[in-house]
Parts: C-alpha cells; structure tokens; sequence
C-alpha cells in the first residue's frame, strides 16, 4: 500500500492499489475486479475528488492517439493525457485547444469532467469543448456517448466528478493553430473597476492579479496575432521573488502588507511578447498552494473582490498569495457553475504551509452572498442541500448516475456525502 497525495499536499490517501495500465483490456481487468474505483490525473484538485482506499487509477500510460476529424474541427483524444501532451500533439497537427487555463499539467478526463475554464468573455469551460466520450462502465465494457448518443448519458457526463464511468477517450472541438499576443502591465485596482466593461471587451482573454494588501494589479491579455518568429518566456509574478516573500510572511506575518506592497512595485512591468497559443498559455506555477474559487455572476465579481480585500485588510489576516480575476462565458452544462449566465471567476489562495482553513470559511460567506457557486475541485463546503439550491438539474445527472453504475463503484466517500448518494433527497 503506497500513499498518494495530491499536488498541494492536503489531500493524502492510502490505496491498495494504485495501477498505471497501458491498454484497455488492462483497465478494463482492473475496473472489472476492483470494489470502489477513482481516476487521477496530475493531482491539482484540493478536494477530496479521487480520494480512495481501494483502487486508484491513472491513464498517463494508456495507449491512445489523437483521430482528427475530416473536417478537422474535432479530434478523439487519449482522456488520460495532460493538457500539455495533448496541446503539442495538436500543434503538430496544425490544430489548437479553443481555450486553455494558466496551468497545463492536468488531464484532459480531470479538466472536462471538474468544470476546469481559462479566462474569456466569450469562451466557455473546458467542460464546453467536449462533445463526445468513450466510457468505461463498471463491468469493464465501453460505450460511447454524445449529443445524439445517449443523450441524458452525454449531458450528465460533460460535467461529471468521475462519476459515470472512466472516460478513456473525449472528442473535443478544435480551432486551426493560432498564435496568441501576451500583454503584461500594472494597473491601479480602481482603474480596473471603473474601466472594466472596456477592458473586457478590448481583448479575447483579460484576467488580473491582486494581493489583498495592494492597490495595483498585474493585468494581463492575450489575444490572436500573426507570429513573429522566436519568442522569449515570460511570467506575471517573478516565482524566486514571490516564494521569498511568501517564506517571509510565513514566520513574519505582520509583514506580509509591506511584502506585498514591495513586490507589486517589482512586478508587472510592462511586457509584450507572441508565440504558439499551447505555450503562451501555460504559466510556471511552482509554489505550493491552497484554493478556492468562486464562480459567480458577471455583475457580481468585482463588488464580491472588493468586498473580500477589505475583508482582509480590517482584520489584518495573513493571507500571502493574489487574488485571480477571470470571465468565463455562460453554458448549459447541468452541473456547471456557468449554466446560469456569464460569469466572473475569483479564486482566492493561501501558500500552502500557511494555516488556510478558517479564512477559506470567511471569504466563501462573502463570495455565496454574492450568488457564487465554488469549482468543484477547489476548496468549498457546500452541503447535499446546497447542491440540490444551487443546481436544478441535479436530480436528472444522479438520476444518469444511478442507471449507469447502480452498485456505485465510481463513488468515494466525499462524493457520497456531497450528493446524498443512498440518502433520502434533501
């Protein structure tokens, strides 16, 4: 028995059997023989999402390539590669993911099925570029879903926690490769407020950082551009200088203002820089954190951020890391924080050596006051209730849940507690 722990280190588990398979007919013996049974992929959720003492399993090394579509708007790609295999095979391929997040290490299955988004008025979550799926069931067999495929199967699946099946292969829609022009600047936070509908609008991609004991921002933009030839790397936050700042502020917390206040005079000098939008997207994150974001909406995200600073700052709370400020556009997802309209994204931090737990509790207060409803793989403590309030169609995708793995084997007990699987309904 071998322990895993996920990428922040808050979530450990003990599996009796953590398996890698190569093929299909491996995972199959494996889903077949197993009692309880949950996926991983690169470990980035701070939920107890694949938490298990039974049977941990991991796609990386299933065999698996990417089928383009003759009209190449879509492709079947291996569910268990990261998004950064799969945005290079693609690349390769002349083809690029319609939208990405900050971060690449995540598997394709993990960030469709949790509701994973980058920033974009106008563009949905990850969860949206999926329209289709291969499934393992708990008898080992596999079937296929999509839009006019067992329909009720592929709605509830879009957005799923892992808990219909193993996706073992996801068909995506794609865009022909573009290139895309990063923009990095500094920005007064009240200049970000007041101009904010303009900013926008003005860029394919706008997203901020903001530490809570600051009053500037690093503002950032990407959008398609011709390419340029060589590009250089670049980085919104300089990560030696932040980790000795968040080290600092760790055993010194009263600095933590004045560290913050320093640092924001070091970042965000203007920048400019154009390249391949696999690589343009993607940022070095290596400091170790904890999360929780709210997704809510569009009117209500910036008064949410502010009404969370000052939060922070009447009660001197050592918080060490941004905020992050993005737009994510509305779908129809059934459990999707995005099926009600537009919506702002405000995911709040904390290092992760750092006590997080109680000022968590205090800023979800703020962002649920503000109509929020948390991603599913960040910190939150929403209640069977709460799921039935905030998601009318969550009565429909346990209803899929039930039919296609009635005896449970996907569900963990984290799962079975949020929703109330084997429970009366609230």
């Amino acid at each position: 028995m071998s322990e895993w722990s996920n990428w922040s280190g808050s979530v450990k588990a003990q599996p009796a059997q953590w398996a890698k398979p190569k093929t299909v007919a491996e995972l199959s013996s494996l889903v077949r023989q197993a009692n309880k049974v949950r996926v991983v992929g690169a470990g980035h959720s701070f939920m107890p999402l694949v938490h298990t003492d039974d049977t941990l399993i991991s796609l990386a090394d299933l065999e698996g390539k990417i089928e383009i579509a003759a009209d190449r708007k879509t492709v079947w790609a291996p569910a268990g590669w990261s998004l950064d295999k799969l945005t290079e095979a693609l690349w390769a391929e002349g083809l690029s993911m319609i939208n990405q997040g900050d971060i690449n290490p995540q598997s394709l299955a993990g960030a469709s099925a949790t509701g994973t988004h980058g920033t974009g008025a106008e563009l949905g979550s990850i969860s949206t570029q999926a329209c289709g799926f291969r499934l393992m069931q708990a008898d080992g067999s596999v079937i296929e879903c999509g839009p006019d495929q067992q329909p009720d199967l592929y709605q509830a699946q879009r957005l799923s926690l892992g808990l219909l099946g193993i996706a073992i292969e996801i068909r995506i829609h794609v865009l022909p490769a573009y290139h895309l022009e990063e923009r990095i600047s500094r920005m007064r936070l009240d200049e970000v407020a007041e101009r904010f509908d303009e900013l926008a609008a003005a860029t394919r991609h706008m997203e901020f950082f903001v530490f809570p004991y600051s009053d500037h921002v690093i503002f950032k933009t990407l959008h398609p551009a011709a390419p340029e030839g060589d590009y250089a790397g670049g980085e919104d936050i300089d990560e030696s200088v932040f980790k000795l700042v968040c080290e600092l502020g760790a055993v010194a917390k009263p600095m933590i203002p004045t560290l913050q206040r320093m640092l924001m005079r070091l970042s965000g000098s203007p920048s400019r820089r154009v390249g391949p939008a696999w690589k343009i997207f993607p940022s070095e994150r290596t400091i170790r954190f904890e999360e929780m974001e709210y997704e809510m909406p569009r009117e209500n995200g910036m008064p949410a951020l502010r009404a969370a600073i000052a939060h922070i700052r009447t009660n001197r709370m050592p918080i060490a890391f941004p905020f992050e400020f993005r737009l994510t556009a509305a779908d129809d997802i059934w459990m999707s924080p995005f099926h009600t309209g537009p919506g702002a994204s405000v995911s709040f931090h904390q290092y992760a050596p750092m006590p997080w737990r109680s000022a968590f509790n205090e800023i979800e207060a703020i962002f649920r006051s503000a109509g929020g409803r948390p991603h599913w793989a960040k910190r939150h403590t929403l209640t069977t209730q709460d799921v039935y309030d905030l998601y009318p169609r969550t009565a429909e995708f346990l209803a899929v849940r039930q039919s296609v793995d009635p005896q449970g084997k996907f569900v963990n007990a984290h799962l079975s507690e949020l929703f109330g699987i084997g429970a009366p309904r609230p």
